[in-house]
């Protein structure tokens, strides 16, 4: 990877500033970031549904987005950034660029969801699903996406798709754990054994070949977010390679 060093210091975890459900800031033309909120009707070890890497994911990625590119992130009075919380039937969904997702191997769309998340993404809208793990989590996740496109192809993305070099040159998808996972197995990365070999990313397109989908797999990028402050050779071994993939993929979302 390219142009992301490795001694860059750990965030300072900052109080949480979570809107109301499906509450956007009123002053539109800076970046906030929008987590779906959906319902699981089963569960993954060491998931915990929507709120997997909530809030301080969320938080710190914003902020490392504010340092390193010239994207405009929503901050509140006392500077923190604002991030909100949407279920795809949300009408102010459709105010966000940018849709994430974790443990999504659990989740089970209501109908009402499907066509509200299949407006969304035709209408350009993008969303990210990250942190699950082994074939069962991706059959159950692409499974309920041919509900919401059922037109949809998957694709695996090679690393000479634009969206590794958005802005950060990305040579590799890397493996993320659980910093539990990681600390309890002396450095172990891959959460299911044999059935996480490696991480993957896949994509769907929508009929114009805009990536509307983007799917991390067999890897918990976000966890490089939410737990850079808690351990040194945690930050060091994962967290700037976890930043440059969200730093490209936000950047690729708001200007595709």
């Amino acid at each position: 990877m390219v142009g992301v060093s490795g001694q860059v210091p750990p965030t300072t975890p900052v109080t949480p500033n979570v809107l109301g459900r499906g509450e956007l800031p009123s002053e539109p033309g800076s970046f906030t970031f929008c987590r779906l909120m959906y319902r699981s009707v089963r569960s993954e070890a060491l998931g915990s549904g929507w709120t997997t890497d909530y809030p301080s994911a969320d938080q710190n990625l914003m902020i490392r987005l504010g340092e390193v590119t010239t994207v405009t992130v929503s901050r509140g009075e006392l500077e923190e950034p604002i991030h909100a919380v949407v279920r795809a039937t949300d009408e102010d969904v459709f105010r966000c660029p940018f849709l994430f997702a974790s443990d999504v191997g659990t989740l089970n769309f209501l109908d009402a969801e499907v066509e509200s998340l299949r407006e969304y993404l035709l209408k350009g809208g993008f969303l990210w699903v990250d942190d699950f793990w082994g074939p069962k989590a991706l059959d159950e996740f692409v499974r309920e996406m041919r509900r919401v496109l059922p037109e949809m192809e998957l694709t695996e993305l090679s690393l000479d798709h634009p969206v590794f070099s958005t802005f950060f040159t990305l040579r590799e998808i890397p493996q993320i754990p659980a910093i539990s996972y990681w600390l309890a197995t002396n450095g172990r990365t891959t959460e299911r054994g044999g059935a996480s070999p490696g991480p993957k990313l896949y994509g769907i397109n929508d009929a114009d070949g805009r990536l509307v989908v983007l799917m991390s797999h067999n890897t918990d990028i976000a966890d490089g977010w939410e737990r850079e402050a808690e351990n040194v050779d945690y930050f060091y071994t994962f967290s700037p390679r976890g930043y440059a993939v969200g730093v490209n993929v936000v950047i690729w979302a708001l200007t595709h």
